[in-house]
Parts: C-alpha cells; structure tokens; sequence
C-alpha cells in the first residue's frame, strides 16, 4: 500500500476518508474518542503543507435523505477547538470544493449521498474528484465496500492509506502472521455462530485458544458437562468438538453460577462438575481466573475479543477483572478489539498495558477471520 507520511503533500488537495461516527446526544457530541484518534493525520498533512478535505459518515441515515439529528456539523466545531483552527463545515461538495493549502474542510454526512451505501460508481467519482489524492484512514469501516470507502480509492488518482488504517492493518499482521510464540487468543460473547469463522481461522493459527461467556458455554456442553440453563447453542457442539480437536482449549475448573440473568441475582462460585439445572452460568471462577492469567503471563502475543463474562453486572465481572489485568501485566504483544472489549478495557483502566487497541469493530473481527478487507484490497491494488 501506499502510505500518507510517505508522499509529497506540498500545495495539494488531500481527501481523507476518516471515522467520525461519534456517539451523539441531542446534538452534543459524548465521546470525541474517534475525533481524538484522527487529529495526527490531519495535522501531519498541514504540516506537510497540503489542504485538507475530511469525509466521514454518522449514523444510519435513510439512503439519500437529510437528517439534522446525524448532521457533522457538531464534529467540525469540535475539530475547530481540536486543531486551534477554523475548520469549514460544507454540505454541497459533490461539484467541487474551494479550498487552500493550510485549510480543513470537513463535508457533511457521506451516508446523505444517494448511492453512497450502494458503492455507485457515479459517486465514487465525484467523491475522488474532489483532491489530488485520496486517502483512507477509517479502518473501522474498511470492511464495507461503500463509495467512501472502497469506490473512491479504486477511482482515485492517488489512493493510499492514513496512519490509523496502516497501523491497524500492521498490528493484526503482526498478531496473526508474524507472531512471537506461544500465540494465546481469547475469543468470547454470546454465541458461538456470530464468531465461528473467527474461531476457525484462529483455532489454525493460535497455540492456545481460551473461550469466555456462552461461547465458553457451548463447549463446555461438547466435553460432557451439565450448563444448567445456561445461554448455549447446542445445535454447534460437534462444530465446538471440530475445533477443540485442532487447538488446545482449556475448561474452566470452577465458575460462576446463578439462578437467574439478573444483577441483584446470588452468585455463587462451584466446580464444573457441581452446576445443576437451575444454574445459570455468567463467569469463570476464581481458581479458573488464576490459572488462566497464569497462562496469558507466558504468552508471547495475545489477542483478545470479548469478555468472558457478565462484566457488566459486578457479581459476574471478576473473570473479566482478573484477565484483563493480566494482558496489561503481560510481556507479550497485545492487540485487543471489539465494542465489549473496549468497553472492559475502560472499565478496569488497562488500556496503558495493551500493546494495541483497535478502532474497528467489525473490520476488526474480519481480519482476525482471514478476509481480506475492500478498503486494504482497494489500497493494495492501487
């Protein structure tokens, strides 16, 4: 790929696809985190003398229809105060845009654009028209072949890759096909259907595979254990088995158990030959906790995707607590991703200790899945 810091900037137009798909709250931006993340980009272009032009969608639209509810123009005033400069909020881009070298440009919502969901060919062009190069730096939504995303680079002049997407796409590399050994991955949530390929890909590459919340569940059920009511898909235990025989994957010795989905629930710590019927099981127990940290302490790369329990509610959080802590006391190289990891990550204030956090979701999740992005695939073709 072509890379931004890389190229010659001086005295031109520079499009940069960015993510500023913010949470919002009646017009008042709640968390600039996004924002935050894209400021070295845009200033690294200034300073390389280039005006500056930034694309981002928000929000799910209706298909070419203009909702001031998902309007960017908070996310211009908030790049204002970011940059200590004026940046110019644009709705009518398409045509053009009037800009000097030292200027920041910030267009109105991609996703009001007819035809940009639909990866129109038309826009795509208009899109690429509007710089001598452009640029994409939203990792979080190269995983969707959109006009923005993937159109605009294929029909670009210049097409390369910003800081943010580069860094993302080296660091999963760096994890999954250059790994210092033993590779341990944690993969955990709900069902073991929305992460399977995920699970495959991972179980031919990692050493040591550790499952969590009612993943864990599932495969619990495949070595014979009694779940109780626990959240499982029965349906997927000889898949479960299939990738049990390729990875090691170690049961938990103790869990967490109540009767019922609830906060205000009694937990209860038991064996896991001890969960009965009526249990319900929301956490790896202490001991299973101990052991596993002990296991992530000798890794030499570790990703992670998902808690591994209820780590909202406080009576079910500690498995989370205990590994998450032991990622940041790691050695290793640590690249976790996914919007309940971050969250966990946030919780219990380990975001210094890990290696790298990824922006993306579900670009995040994909790569670990062996696809190839159409962002990097554009990128990587230009």
């Amino acid at each position: 790929m072509l890379i931004l810091e890389k190229l010659d900037l001086k005295n031109k137009r520079v499009v940069i696809r960015e993510d500023f798909n913010v949470p919002m709250q009646e017009g008042h931006i709640t968390s600039d985190a996004r924002i935050l993340a894209a400021i070295p980009t845009i200033r690294m272009a200034l300073s390389k003398g280039a005006a500056v032009i930034l694309l981002s969608h928000l929000g799910r639209p209706k298909e070419g229809s203009v909702e001031e509810s998902l309007s960017l123009a908070p996310v211009a005033v908030r790049l204002s105060e970011l940059l200590q400069q004026p940046v110019r909020f644009v709705k009518d881009y398409l045509t053009g845009i009037n800009i000097q070298p030292g200027e920041v440009v910030l267009c109105e919502n991609v996703r009001f654009n007819p035809g940009e969901k639909a990866n129109d060919p038309v826009l795509a062009q208009k899109l690429a028209a509007l710089g001598d190069m452009y640029v994409m730096d939203a990792f979080g939504t190269a995983h969707r072949a959109e006009a923005s995303t993937e159109g605009a680079l294929r029909a670009a002049k210049v097409a390369c890759a910003g800081p943010l997407l580069y860094s993302e796409v080296e660091a999963i590399q760096k994890a999954l096909s250059q790994p210092k050994r033993p590779l341990l991955a944690i993969v955990a949530g709900s069902k073991v259907s929305t992460k399977l390929a995920l699970l495959e890909n991972i179980a031919e590459r990692a050493d040591q595979l550790l499952v969590g919340g009612g993943i864990l569940n599932t495969f619990i059920l495949a070595a014979g254990f009694s779940i109780g009511k626990s959240l499982c898909e029965a349906e997927l235990v000889p898949t479960a088995k299939r990738i049990a025989e390729k990875v090691n994957i170690p049961l938990p010795e103790d869990v967490v158990v109540a009767d019922r989905f609830a906060a205000d629930a009694t937990a209860s710590i038991k064996r896991l030959n001890e969960v009965s019927a009526d249990d319900m099981i929301l956490d790896i127990g202490p001991k299973t906790a101990t052991a596993w940290s002990e296991k992530i302490s000798q890794a030499g790369t570790i990703v992670w995707n998902g808690p591994v329990g209820v780590f909202e509610m406080p009576a079910f959080s500690q498995g989370t607590a205990a590994i998450a802590r032991a990622i940041a006391d790691s050695h290793a190289f640590s690249i976790a991703g996914g919007g309940d990891t971050l969250a966990a990550i946030e919780q219990f204030n380990v975001a210094k200790g890990i290696s790298y956090i990824s922006t993306g979701g579900g670009a995040f999740l994909e790569c670990l899945e062996g696809k190839i992005l159409p962002a990097v695939a554009a990128l990587s073709e230009a």
